[in-house]
């Protein structure tokens, strides 16, 4: 159940929070707290429902469908919230409160003198409380200003009687451009640690504690279903879509999506595989380490949404060989390629690694490729030493001289290190399409 305000933009509130339970397999009630004329760009009006209107909606609900976990999100006043409290005690459902003080463009969601009810009437009942580092120092009167700071704010907020808290640490700007959250939880802390989207986003608190909520409703217990919500929201963030002027909703059918397609990318890749097997002229450009045509997902969040030929496809008997079937995960080194085009440009879910030749090259140019270089000479010696990172340095390096992500990225290669082309592109077919091309030009 979701107990919290109408979104009348649909980005967030009870929109996002029914999105997300459906998403994630588990069949959702609603009790509507109020009314709001609401978009991407703020919140016109709020129109409260008289709390003996949100008791009637819990009673409806629990005198015919077993709730086995329930959130709050948008109470707006005290008498809401001392209806909510009731029932939650009475009926001891497992609670996530999301302590919403304000909606992502700044507009007020709650009477002001009512935030300290919230405090005194939920807090003790959640068994998850889920504030945004605003809502944190609302709740602590604690200035945050970096991760030790979260942690004392969590501690401090269970010492008022949550079971566990999690603070959401997306506003504060850490130097490494890294979000993170912490959990605390029977004493101890969890830090989890996403890489920043550079969007300003609608629903991310709504989706993130409906996603617990779900998962508690599955049966998870409490750190599992922290985790698979932290997994959800990277997914629902990667697919956010800008449907208006402002702010931009999260996706939490993003993680549908990916299932989805599965399928049919990791096909699409055993086909790309197949076509450089079938074409010889493809074998004096295998690279010597393995080539590997790959291609991620929607909406991907690690190599383990980047499909990939196991073992790479190799010189074997004359001609290029895969050693295996595609699979996800199969591949980091070209994944990291993906993953950090995707970033830029987010068509570009493809590629493939190549043996370097300058005539490979310039046949690419001939045929209006885009070709950019990184100089692994000038990689950073802390890049260097952290195992698949040189490869997204390196194509950050290729995508910031060309302004754009570039058709084609190669390097000359370094002691240890052989050349390579890397091909990129919308699909792995079409990938290999372009580089039979290329390879045939100069044949």
């Amino acid at each position: 159940m979701t107990i919290a305000g109408s979104d009348s933009g649909g980005g967030a509130g009870i929109e996002a929070d029914l999105k997300t339970f459906s998403a994630l397999g588990v069949f959702g009630t609603c009790v509507v707290t109020a009314i709001t004329a609401q978009n991407t760009m703020g919140v016109q009006g709020i129109f409260p429902v008289p709390p003996e209107v949100v008791k009637a909606q819990i009673q409806a609900v629990l005198e015919d469908i077993p709730v086995k976990a329930a959130k709050t999100g948008m109470l707006y006043s005290r008498g809401i919230m001392e209806v909510v409290a009731e029932a939650a005690g009475k009926h001891g459902i497992p609670l996530v409160v999301d302590p919403v003080f304000t909606a992502g463009t700044g507009s007020s969601l709650i009477i002001e003198e009512d935030k300290a009810a919230l405090v005194d009437l939920l807090l003790p009942k959640a068994k998850v409380f889920t504030p945004n580092l605003s809502e944190a120092e609302a709740v602590t009167g604690l200035k945050i200003d970096g991760l030790e700071d979260m942690k004392e704010a969590a501690r401090r907020i269970a010492d008022s009687g949550a079971e566990a808290v999690i603070i959401k640490g997306g506003h504060l700007e850490a130097a490494d451009r890294k979000i993170y959250d912490v959990l605390y939880h029977n004493g101890s802390f969890r830090v989890f640690e996403k890489e920043r989207v550079d969007i300003e986003p609608h629903g991310g608190g709504c989706a993130f504690s409906a996603a617990i909520t779900a998962f508690l409703a599955r049966g998870e217990d409490l750190e599992r279903a922290v985790e698979g919500a932290e997994e959800f929201i990277k997914a629902s963030f990667m697919g956010a879509t800008r449907v208006g002027s402002g702010r931009v909703p999260v996706n939490p059918l993003a993680s549908l999506h990916k299932k989805s397609e599965a399928i049919e990318v990791l096909g699409r890749v055993e086909a790309a595989a197949r076509m450089i097997e079938e074409n010889i002229s493809f074998l004096p450009y295998i690279a010597e380490v393995g080539t590997q045509i790959a291609m991620a997902l929607p909406f991907p969040t690690g190599p383990m949404d980047v499909a990939a030929i196991e073992g790479r496809i190799v010189k074997l008997r004359g001609g290029p060989r895969a050693v295996g079937p595609a699979r996800l995960g199969a591949s980091r080194h070209i994944a990291n390629v993906i993953l950090t085009a995707i970033k830029h440009d987010s068509e570009i879910r493809a590629a493939m690694n190549l043996h370097y030749d300058p005539r490979l090259v310039e046949a690419f140019r001939r045929m209006g490729c885009e070709a950019a270089e990184f100089d692994r000479g000038s990689e950073p010696a802390e890049v260097k030493h952290v195992e698949g990172m040189s490869l997204s340095w390196g194509t950050e390096e290729a995508i910031r001289s060309a302004g754009r992500v570039p058709d084609i990225i190669y390097d000359k290669g370094e002691v240890g290190k052989e050349p390579m082309i890397r091909v990129l592109g919308r699909d792995a077919v079409e990938v290999v399409e372009k580089a039979l091309k290329a390879i045939r030009s100069i044949s």
